[in-house]
């Protein structure tokens, strides 16, 4: 079964899609196979895949109302991953859902259709804590929070921490924090260097190893329709999300040993050791 990921922040301009999109790239350089879902209504990272948001049809607001299949909107990139395409519907389809029942369940609903096809499943989220955003931590295992190495960095942070302590407690009790991700970080920079400093100082073992530099190439892959892997693999940017992809493996792999450790020690069942190991993870 996929393990979900979330990237999600509502500041805007923090590398959230660029995260989404170049992490997706390196996970199935890394021969995981992996599917970028792209919530946001402004369908960057379906752009950034080499897709047309325009014409993609259907796309994840058909699969949200249940107008479409999700399995029929699924698209294949050049860099190996799979998309559910995202565009301006989905804030359609964010309105029409306000008033369904269970809304806050139709993506998580909808993946549970094709999870068992995919090692890891991505989520880029809208810059806002709205419903979609909402569906997005519903259905996760874990949320991936990039975070700029620059001035009111830690702003807005203590609302999304706010959402997923609701989000635990009313819809997905299993929702972890997979980790902060410094972002468009200059080590010539001193504010650079002090942020860094303060999201350790604030949120300690969670503040993920692998740093992602500012890197012009990095900025460029957009606009040409590919992930940096594909665009500039020799470039910074694409060195530093191989590291990243590197990590989460190797959290997952961490994750599963404790799970695994904890059903040896109690002799209980996976389920139960799951939910123990992901209660201890969020005390440390």
């Amino acid at each position: 079964m996929a393990r979900i990921i979330a990237v999600a922040n509502q500041k805007g301009g923090v590398g959230k899609t660029t995260t989404a999109v170049n992490l997706a790239a390196a996970l199935a350089a890394a021969k995981r196979k992996v599917l970028l879902i792209d919530l946001d209504p402004q369908g960057n990272a379906t752009m950034a895949s080499g897709v047309d948001k325009h014409e993609a049809s259907p796309s994840g607001c058909e699969v949200l109302l249940a107008e479409a299949p999700i399995d029929t909107a699924i698209v294949t990139t050049e860099a190996h991953y799979d998309l559910l395409p995202g565009n301006g519907d989905l804030t359609a389809a964010e309105l029409k859902l306000m008033d369904a029942l269970a809304r806050e369940n139709r993506l998580k609903e909808q993946l549970a259709k094709v999870a068992g096809k995919y090692d890891i499943i991505l989520i880029d989220c809208p810059p806002t804590l709205h419903l979609l955003t909402v569906n997005a931590l519903t259905a996760a295992n874990s949320l991936l929070i990039p975070v700029q190495c620059e001035y009111f960095a830690l702003e807005g942070l203590s609302s999304l921490l706010d959402t997923v302590k609701a989000v635990r407690q009313h819809l997905n009790p299993q929702l972890e924090i997979e980790g902060l991700l410094r972002t468009m970080y200059d080590v010539r920079n001193n504010l650079g260097n002090e942020v860094s400093a303060q999201l350790t100082q604030h949120f300690g073992d969670k503040v993920l190893r692998s740093i992602i530099p500012r890197n012009v190439r990095l900025a460029e892959a957009p606009s040409h329709g590919q992930p940096i892997h594909l665009y500039d693999r020799s470039s910074r940017g694409a060195i530093a999300y191989i590291g990243l992809a590197g990590e989460i493996i190797r959290r997952e792999r961490g994750s599963q040993a404790a799970v695994a450790a904890l059903h040896a020690m109690h002799g209980d069942t996976p389920e139960e050791s799951s939910v123990e190991a992901s209660a201890h993870l969020d005390q440390e």
